[in-house]
């Protein structure tokens, strides 16, 4: 099937393997507009692909994906259509990768924070690289821990673990978040897409009516754990983009961006 939504987001066939690739490198993998609305897209569009078997999801270059993109908050705080469905988009994202029939490998190459974060610990089995970290920053930058924190990390690794790094916005490094249920192992920065790429065939050759099956028998767990949480988060979420501290802290994360940048240009 041709791919309606390169070149932010690229897919790569491999016999029944489609491998998923976020290409904004140059912006760590951020999701801006573009990317975010074809993330939501993407899983059906595999789905009613007859030849997937299952994904591999990863990122270009160094990360995974870093996030949010800090520019686009500001564009929401004014623009409120615009801000709604940026969290309408969230809520959709989350319940299509649940939703989703088919495995899911995620290949966490680098920095997986916010979003990226959030689409890793909604693939069914993730591997991550040496050097990659997760971490969720909402409350960091002033914003509701939503989409994927709030409702899915306490049935990953338990409450008083998800309240520590989500109230924190503590760097979750590689070999801590598979002892914290946010990752199924750590493997070598060389050899994480290889080992994603085996994985996700050696599902693909599993019987297909089993394997839906029985994911869709297990995420029924996190759609009874989302409900209810998730659109309370969201809202809450909304209200965030409007409160002084985020935007404080936005301002001043782009001022030290772009002081970096000059430094860089300069040099």
């Amino acid at each position: 099937m041709p791919n309606p939504f390169a070149p932010e987001l690229l897919i790569e066939a491999r016999g029944p393997i489609r491998i998923v690739t976020l290409n904004r490198p140059e912006a760590l993998n951020a999701a801006n507009e573009t990317l975010h609305d074809a993330l939501i897209a993407v899983w059906r569009h595999l789905a009613d692909d007859p030849e997937v078997r299952a994904v591999v999801l990863t990122g270009a270059g160094q990360a995974f994906s870093a996030g949010g993109d800090f520019e686009h908050f500001v564009e929401l705080w004014e623009d409120r259509p615009a801000r709604r469905k940026d969290i309408d988009g969230a809520r959709r994202l989350l319940n299509e990768m649940v939703d989703f029939p088919l495995p899911v490998v995620a290949a966490v190459n680098g920095a997986a924070v916010g979003l990226g974060c959030n689409l890793a610990v909604c693939s069914d089995i993730v591997l991550i690289a040496e050097s990659a970290f997760i971490s969720d920053p909402h409350v960091s930058v002033g914003l509701t821990a939503a989409d994927g924190g709030a409702p899915t990390w306490p049935l990953l690794m338990g409450m008083l673990r998800a309240k520590e790094y989500l109230l924190t916005s503590e760097r979750i490094p590689a070999d801590k978040a598979v002892e914290l249920g946010l990752a199924s192992r750590v493997v070598p920065d060389r050899e994480l897409l290889d080992q994603a790429i085996a994985l996700a065939e050696k599902l693909a050759k599993q019987p297909p009516q089993a394997v839906q099956s029985t994911k869709r028998a297990l995420n029924m767990h996190i759609k009874r754990a989302v409900a209810g949480v998730l659109e309370y988060a969201l809202a809450e979420e909304f209200a965030s983009f409007d409160t002084p501290e985020h935007q404080e802290l936005v301002r001043k994360f782009l001022a030290r961006s772009k002081a970096r940048e000059a430094e860089r240009q300069a040099s």
